[in-house]
């Protein structure tokens, strides 16, 4: 429900310039305005000499991310840091500046603004606007996999910890993070789970930068090369899917499971990591990110009853939703009974 205070006239009109303040505060991120303001207020003109840019111009944007609450004002015209914006700076605790450089990106934006005729036609633009699929994209565009990938990781970092504390991983013996990237997720698995045994699978690219080693965790983590369409290690009782199930057709889900599925070992569980959207029309990010996959990759966010389905499809069995801090849930699922 919308607040009584909005009109609904001003309501449609403010989603519809949506998209400006999401520019401003890409520009914003990418000159790097926050870094220039750790050491208190500054002009737009001294901030347009540090970064590189148009005093008039910077101004017009910082003064509308002002109103936003993104950077304060000053009767004087000096801006400064705000909550908000101080998580746009480089090098701050939990900074987003890497996760708005991803998310405004052409990857998303282009394909959004042919949103119609992707519900016309049930099929994204990405590949008509890019030249290949999605990550195909990435992978060949060294700039656009590099904000990609940093990006991700800015997000991750911010939501690891807090997951990996709401899922009891004491019981479990060896744990595989199916497509874990550098591992940030399976380090603090494995930090709040001392007697755990962990394997990072992923592409031997990515398995080059993890950060297993770093975190001093390298005799009780073992990096294993593979891929999740083809195969997983086998043996191990819980099997780890965070933000990979989003990106695929229900098809291609039901495959990387079926692999969990076969591979792990008796009375063994997988793990599903992704917003689980709720009923009902309260707000909800994974309704944003839905739209956002339906735009631009085969994927999308799922319901309890649409993992459930994929689950059976599998051979397993959805046994609990576990809500966390983070926008994401914890799925669960076990072995399905075999009947008959």
């Amino acid at each position: 429900m919308t607040s009584p205070s909005v009109h609904p006239a001003q309501l449609i009109v403010d989603l519809g310039f949506g998209f400006i303040l999401s520019g401003a505060l890409a520009t914003a991120a990418e000159l790097g305005v926050a870094d220039q303001l750790e050491q208190g207020p500054k002009s737009a003109a001294l901030l347009a000499e540090a970064v590189g840019a148009d005093a008039a111009s910077l101004y017009r944007v910082l003064r509308l991310l002002a109103s936003a609450g993104v950077f304060s004002e000053d009767a004087a015209g000096n801006f400064a840091l705000t909550p908000a914006s101080d998580l746009l700076r480089t090098h701050a605790p939990g900074s987003l500046r890497s996760a708005v450089l991803m998310l405004t990106q052409d990857i998303f934006w282009a394909p959004t603004g042919a949103l119609t005729q992707t519900v016309r036609t049930g099929k994204n633009t990405f590949e008509q606007i890019f030249g290949k699929p999605f990550f195909d994209h990435l992978a060949s565009n060294a700039a656009a996999g590099a904000t990609f990938h940093r990006g991700m990781s800015s997000l991750s970092d911010l939501e690891n910890g807090p997951i990996a504390r709401s899922y009891d991983f004491s019981a479990c013996r060896r744990v595989v993070d199916v497509g874990g990237g550098h591992g940030g997720f399976l380090i603090e698995v494995l930090q709040a789970a001392p007697s755990l045994q962990g394997v990072l699978f992923d592409h031997r690219h990515v398995l080059d930068e993890a950060r297993i080693a770093s975190a001093g965790l390298s005799s009780r983590c073992e990096l294993v090369e593979g891929d999740f369409f083809q195969t997983v290690p086998s043996g191990a009782d819980t099997y780890v899917l965070k933000r990979i199930l989003h990106d695929w057709s229900d098809a291609v889900c039901v495959d990387i499971l079926r692999h969990c599925r076969r591979e792990m070992a008796p009375g063994g569980r997988v793990l599903v990591v992704d917003t689980v959207i709720p009923p009902g029309s309260a707000p909800h990010g994974g309704k944003v990110l839905d739209v956002m996959m339906l735009a631009s990759l085969p994927g999308r966010e799922r319901t309890e009853e649409d993992f459930r389905k994929l689950f059976a499809q599998a051979g397993l069995r959805l046994s609990r939703v576990i809500p966390t801090p983070a926008a994401l849930s914890i799925t669960e699922a076990v072995a399905a009974e075999v009947t008959g």
